[in-house]
């Protein structure tokens, strides 16, 4: 919003004044985070409960004339913005601001902090405490509030149903260990591991919210279950299958307990370590095929997102060069491209028992960032972005790439570690020979990233701005001659001969924009030559009027 929008929206709140889902505070500069932590449970709690997108908690307005009086609280932006990682670390589930505006209002600074409301199924708590509001005074939540949350979901929610005749000798005691164990380390700073290893069974199972009221549930089978109990879940498989696609082909087939499985299945993945070389250096830069934390994260999603009732199985395809994994159900509340941008919070989940739980467990978060993580894993590994394909009903398929598509764009995120997630998006499009605004695509060519014309847009592997000159950065592209030679002997192939006008017509506009028209024909006699002394072309007509056909 920009601070037209912001006046006019702190009007109208003053206007209303306060409900239920805003709150209005003075806040020096000494305002406790704590407070807010309480503030912020009890706005989300009250915004679903009342049906609204979002809650306000407001500073710099006096809360009893009614008059904006200005605020000093952390006037640092950084400072501020790390208050969204404090909420996120508080709150249970872990979610934080939508958004925090500063007003420069006349009368003094303003600070709006928009606080999504809470998922439904999902009360929001901070510390373990959960808020509400009563008139102007904050307050516990009651147990009817807390129900009422709870139930928005459970009877349509697969994962919530109590499983009958089940018991907690159905569970695994390896993935129990297991979850205990992750459990302490998402609380390690309000719970020591010994304390969460000596709970009882089912106080623990209760508090990671796998059980209900010390029952078991879908979800807590999915997780901890023993194999041999899956058949509770008939006729709905629980079951992920890895598949190996290629010159050899293999399958297995993971079912319960998911907690351990995902990183069993993680560990049938050919993963290598690949060699990526630097423009200029000797020493290559090392990485792994693929990553083990955006493998699990990719396939964490597809189980908390999974729609069981369609009767599916969750299918990881190993190909030579990515990993293709695929899920029932369409893609829920948003599209992927909101999340990785972070202007997404998921307000609704497919299954919110299940998600509750995973993220109890610390498998996965509700905030949505788990997409933007594994987009900016990639990056930082040099590897092309994931892919989201949507196209086919009721199923999302995601791409994981485990090889270099364009070396320049490889190379490129070697030399420039400083680039913005949007820049690097941009130019996975570009590589991948996608297409992108125009706007997007001056920006780039002003900043020197990417070069040709219109959609034949190609990655930098070197600016010529930082060469000795534009003859100097053309040398250092001798890795593309082949792309250029193969289209001259294709064509040769098809059509038998080619005269210079014809070749000129064929290589011209492929050629980088850094070059002129001169440097253009001295590329393409260049190539020709090139190809002659190779015998792989020969020269059936003159020299003033040549006709180049393929060596025999």
């Amino acid at each position: 919003m920009d601070q037209v929008e912001l006046k006019s929206l702190l009007d109208e709140l003053i206007a209303r004044w306060e409900g239920e889902v805003v709150e209005f505070k003075q806040a020096d500069k000494d305002y406790k985070t704590s407070e807010i932590g309480r503030y912020f449970s009890a706005l989300a709690n009250e915004a679903n409960l009342r049906g609204a997108e979002s809650s306000w908690l407001i500073f710099g307005v006096n809360n009893k004339s009614r008059t904006v009086v200005g605020t000093n609280y952390r006037p640092d932006t950084e400072q501020l913005n790390g208050l969204k990682h404090q909420m996120a670390q508080g709150t249970e589930p872990s979610i934080t601001f939508r958004a925090i505006h500063e007003l420069h209002h006349a009368d003094g600074r303003v600070l709006l902090f928009e606080i999504p409301a809470a998922p439904r199924g999902m009360p929001v708590a901070w510390q373990g405490h959960f808020y509400a509001r009563a008139g102007e005074s904050l307050t516990s939540l009651g147990l009817d509030k807390q129900d009422g949350i709870r139930n928005q979901t459970l009877a349509q929610d697969w994962t919530a149903q109590l499983v009958s005749g089940a018991t907690l000798d159905d569970l695994d005691d390896e993935a129990v260990n297991k979850a205990r164990e992750s459990f302490a380390k998402k609380y390690a700073n309000r719970v020591s591991v010994e304390a969460v290893m000596g709970w009882p069974l089912r106080t623990f199972l209760d508090r990671a919210r796998v059980t209900r009221d010390g029952h078991i549930t879908r979800a807590t089978l999915l997780l901890l279950g023993k194999a041999e109990s899956a058949w509770r879940l008939n006729p709905h498989p629980a079951q992920l299958t890895w598949s190996l696609e290629g010159p050899e082909r293999a399958y297995e087939h993971f079912g319960l307990p998911f907690l351990l499985n995902t990183t069993r299945l993680y560990q049938r993945i050919r993963n290598i370590q690949l060699r990526i070389l630097p423009q200029d250096e000797l020493l290559p830069v090392e990485v792994s095929k693929y990553d083990q934390k955006i493998v699990l994260e990719a396939l964490h999603n597809c189980i908390a997102h999974q729609d069981y009732s369609r009767n599916g199985r969750v299918v990881v395809t190993e190909q030579q060069d990515r990993l293709i994994f695929i899920n029932e159900g369409g893609f829920y509340d948003g599209q992927p491209d909101e999340y990785v941008q972070g202007t997404k919070i998921p307000r609704r989940y497919r299954n919110p028992f299940l998600a509750q739980a995973m993220a109890e467990l610390n498998m996965i978060d509700t905030m949505g960032y788990g997409i933007r993580d594994m987009y900016v894993g990639q990056a930082r590994r040099y590897f092309p972005m994931p892919d989201y394909d949507l196209s086919e009903q009721n199923t999302v398929q995601m791409t994981l790439y485990g090889s270099v598509v364009d070396i320049a764009y490889s190379r490129l995120l070697i030399q420039k570690t400083d680039l913005p997630l949007t820049d690097v998006l941009a130019l996975d499009r570009v590589q991948k020979k996608l297409p992108i605004p125009e706007d997007t695509a001056a920006h780039l060519r002003k900043a020197g990233l990417i070069e040709g014309r219109k959609p034949k847009y190609i990655v930098a592997a070197r600016v010529a701005a930082a060469t000795a000159s534009k003859a100097d950065y053309i040398r250092t592209r001798a890795q593309d001659d082949e792309f250029y030679a193969k289209l001259l002997t294709d064509y040769l192939e098809k059509f038998g001969e080619a005269s210079r006008a014809e070749i000129n017509k064929l290589l011209l506009d492929k050629l980088s924009d850094v070059l002129d028209a001169g440097q253009k024909e001295k590329k393409i006699a260049n190539l020709l030559t090139k190809l002659r002394r190779a015998g792989r072309i020969t020269n059936t007509g003159s020299r003033g009027q040549p006709t180049w056909k393929l060596a025999e």
